[in-house]
C-alpha cells in the first residue's frame, strides 16, 4: 500500500510538471503573438507600415469597421501586457486544478479561468476604444493616437499618479500579488467555476491597472516603447518581491511627471 502511495505520488508530481510546462509554454506563445502583431501594427518588422486602419486622421468620422478595429487592438495590447504579470496566477489555478483532479486534465478548467480574465480586459478594452472614439472626436488626439493637448497628458499623468496612492490600488494590488490566498477563499469547482474565478480576479486586475492603461494616450497608443515601460511597472508591482516599492517609485514619478509638464502649459 505504502510503494503504491509512493508511485501515485511520483506519477502526481511529472503529471504536475507536465502540465506546467504545457499551461507556460501556450501563455508564453500567446505573449509572442500579441507583440508580433502590435510591432506589425506599429510598423516595426521589417516592410510593414503603419496601416491606415491604425492611424485614424484627426476629424475622421469612424466607422463601424474603425470602431471594430481599435477594440481588436485594445484588446491584443491587453494581453501582451497583462498575460506576463498573471502567469504565476494562472500556473497555480492549473496546478491546484491537477491536485484536486489527480490524474484528470486541468487544462479545460484553466482555459475557462484564462477566459474569464480576459474577458474582464475586453470590457476594459471597449471602455478604452469609446474613449478613444471621445477624445477623437473632439480633436484631443493626434493621428498616432497621443495627447494633442499637454494639459490633457499632464492630467493623465496626475490621476494615475494619485490613484497609485489610493487604499483601492493597494487592495487590488494585494489581492493581484497573492492569487494564493485567494484560491483558498475563493475556490470553485468546474468550468462556470473556472470562468468566475477568472472574472473575479480580472476585475481586481482592472481595478489596480486601469489607470496605467489610459496612460497609453500620454505618448501614443502605438507608442511601443512607452507600452514597454507601462508593461514592466505593471510587472514588477505584481510579480516583484518589492512590488509596494515599485508602486510609490511609480506613482512618485508620475506625479512628477505630471507636475512638470502641467508647469510648462500653465
Amino acid at each position: 500500500m505504502f510503494a503504491r502511495r509512493l508511485v501515485e505520488r511520483f506519477l502526481l508530481e511529472v503529471v504536475l510538471q507536465r502540465d506546467g510546462v504545457i499551461v507556460f509554454a501556450a501563455l508564453v506563445a500567446v505573449t509572442i503573438f500579441a507583440w508580433v502583431y502590435l510591432l506589425q501594427m506599429n510598423g516595426q518588422v521589417v516592410g510593414i507600415d503603419v496601416s491606415d486602419e491604425m492611424v485614424m486622421p484627426v476629424g475622421r468620422t469612424w466607422s463601424a469597421v474603425d470602431f471594430t478595429t481599435q477594440f481588436f487592438m485594445w484588446v491584443v495590447m491587453m494581453v501582451a501586457m497583462m498575460l506576463p504579470s498573471a502567469s504565476p496566477f494562472i500556473l497555480m489555478v492549473a496546478a491546484v486544478n491537477r491536485k484536486r483532479r489527480e490524474f484528470y486534465g486541468p487544462l479545460i478548467p484553466t482555459g475557462f479561468f484564462v477566459l474569464g480574465y480576459f474577458l474582464t480586459w475586453a470590457a476594459f478594452s471597449l471602455v478604452a476604444t469609446v474613449a478613444q472614439w471621445a477624445l477623437h472626436s473632439t480633436a484631443l488626439l493626434s493621428p498616432d493616437i497621443a495627447s494633442a493637448s499637454p494639459l490633457l497628458g499632464g492630467l493623465f499623468l496626475l490621476v494615475a499618479g494619485f490613484f497609485q496612492f489610493t487604499e483601492l490600488k493597494r487592495v487590488c494590488l494585494k489581492h493581484c500579488r497573492s492569487p494564493l490566498g485567494f484560491l483558498m477563499r475563493r475556490w470553485r469547482e468546474g468550468r462556470k467555476g473556472a470562468l468566475c474565478m477568472g472574472i473575479e480576479h480580472g476585475l481586481y486586475c482592472v481595478g489596480c491597472c486601469w489607470a496605467l492603461m489610459m496612460l497609453m494616450f500620454v505618448a501614443g497608443v502605438m507608442n511601443l516603447l512607452w507600452f514597454a515601460v507601462i508593461s514592466l511597472l505593471v510587472f514588477g508591482e505584481k510579480a516583484l518581491l518589492h512590488g509596494e516599492v515599485v508602486r510609490r517609485i511609480g506613482g512618485t514619478a508620475l506625479l512628477v511627471a505630471g507636475g512638470a509638464l502641467l508647469a510648462l502649459v500653465l
